[in-house]
């Protein structure tokens, strides 16, 4: 196993003690903030992994399979905990894991049909957003509430832009001719 596909293991893997801290008082006050530093940390593996892989040309069938599987897993967990805690609208979270089933549906159409679909800049901003949105939400800082909601707003247009986006793109996979 290459170095960038054990990055993105280790980010699955970061998941449960994450969820653990963020949804426990184990470590009283601090548990929030280790549950941040441990999401950060997951998600900085996200921007690696990829850059090693392309830099190094270590991109491998399991890479391209896991990495996206990775990120959905990470930001699922954290929003799902976070409807918990009462931080995020489920209705939000709907629409958010909505896409990424509908995206994950339409590649696995494309790749039948020998096509690879590659993220466009939409997306990037969207993750990008998505990622500064939770982190806001676990730190829960009361005095920046506002700008916690204003990037949640901002996330969700994201979200919807760029599946729209990337459906407009990428029609022509969905025609039942090759």
């Amino acid at each position: 196993m290459n170095l960038p596909n054990k990055l993105t293991m280790f980010r699955v893997i970061l998941i449960l003690p994450f969820c653990f801290f963020l949804m426990t008082d184990f470590c009283g006050e601090a548990s929030k903030w280790i549950a941040l530093g441990i999401f950060i940390v997951a998600s900085l593996t996200d921007l690696l992994d990829g850059k090693i892989a392309r830099k190094y040309n270590l991109v491998t069938t399991f890479g391209k399979f896991m990495d996206p599987l990775a990120d959905k897993l990470l930001v699922s967990a954290a929003m799902i905990a976070l409807i918990e805690l009462k931080r995020i609208p489920a209705w939000v979270v709907i629409v958010i894991i909505s896409r990424e089933f509908i995206i994950s549906g339409f590649r696995l159409i494309a790749a039948q049909k020998n096509v690879v679909i590659a993220a466009g800049y939409i997306g990037k901003f969207k993750t990008t957003f998505q990622m500064i949105m939770i982190c806001l939400m676990i730190a829960d800082i009361e005095e920046i509430r506002v700008v916690t909601l204003v990037v949640m707003y901002v996330a969700l247009a994201l979200t919807i832009i760029s599946l729209m986006d990337y459906l407009i793109r990428n029609r022509k996979v969905m025609r039942d001719e090759q």
